[in-house]
């Protein structure tokens, strides 16, 4: 009994993929609590479809993928804010034309390229098949993105609930904005080759949703949002082992049953006080 449940870690490929998912945990689970307070989450989504022509063309003129992924995400942010401000257009509906094209137009260049990297393993991401450069990769930006976070965390937080007020106080408004966008698009780029562009956004999301449900105090959310992903990413691959199925999407589908769980509760609880 013993040995069956510890033989997933007899797997090289398997601890590999329990690393991964720990490294990506933090910064993931820390940029999903500022997405959600500030409503910003499907600008994580946009940037997430949006690095795929990066990638496309990262390989076609022989750089680094990471390179061109982070590139991209940077012109789909960046466009995005000068077209919401420009226009009479809400910044939602510009984040869904921009990324739509961006994604739409990865494709088309996908189609016309000859490569042995699988479309899949982009979309989905391939964590079983994570090697050491990609650890590095994802550890590196982990680091950078997570020191970052804890550092500016209360400026971020301020930037998130008010703006106006980050402004009066003499923060730099500007940098914050831009600054999130390009920890958001690091972070894409350090979760690409496990989790893909599609899944990735359940990491920018999920962690931040569930903390949000389960605490008002936004210290302990964050330490929530970490524990939450870091138990689900556990659990994700370690399930994914004995039911065959892919990790990623495991890790996806766990956080969010605990997100469902969380929103029962907090509407029980909601229903307990509003009736003693």
């Amino acid at each position: 009994m013993i040995d069956t449940l510890l033989q997933p870690f007899q797997f090289a490929f398997m601890n590999t993929a329990f690393l991964m998912m720990a490294i990506l945990s933090v910064p993931t689970s820390l940029l999903s609590c500022y997405l959600v307070l500030k409503g910003w989450s499907l600008m994580g989504d946009a940037i997430s479809h949006a690095v795929l022509p990066g990638v496309v063309l990262a390989y076609l003129i022989n750089i680094p993928l990471i390179i061109g992924a982070f590139c991209a995400g940077m012109v789909c942010a960046l466009a995005t804010g000068f077209l919401a401000e420009n226009s009479r257009v809400k910044q939602d509906t510009v984040m869904g034309i921009v990324f739509s094209g961006m994604f739409g137009f990865g494709i088309v260049l996908y189609t016309k390229i000859t490569t042995d990297v699988h479309l899949d393993h982009i979309l989905f991401g391939n964590m079983l098949g994570v090697g050491p450069e990609q650890l590095w990769t994802a550890g590196l930006i982990a680091a950078f993105v997570g020191v970052v976070m804890i550092a500016k965390r209360a400026d971020f937080m301020l930037h998130s609930f008010d703006p106006v007020q980050a402004q009066a106080v003499g923060l730099h408004v500007g940098w914050l904005h831009y600054g999130m966008l390009a920890l958001i698009s690091l972070t894409i780029v350090a979760t690409l080759s496990a989790v893909g562009i599609i899944l990735s956004i359940g990491l920018l999301i999920a962690p931040g949703a569930i903390a949000y449900l389960l605490t008002k105090r936004f210290e302990r959310m964050l330490v929530i949002a970490v524990l939450v992903t870091l138990i689900s990413g556990f659990l994700g691959v370690y399930l994914s082992f004995y039911i065959d199925s892919a990790p990623a999407p495991t890790v996806i589908l766990i956080l969010t049953a605990i997100f469902i769980v969380a929103f029962i509760r907090a509407n029980i609880a909601v229903r307990a006080s509003s009736n003693p």
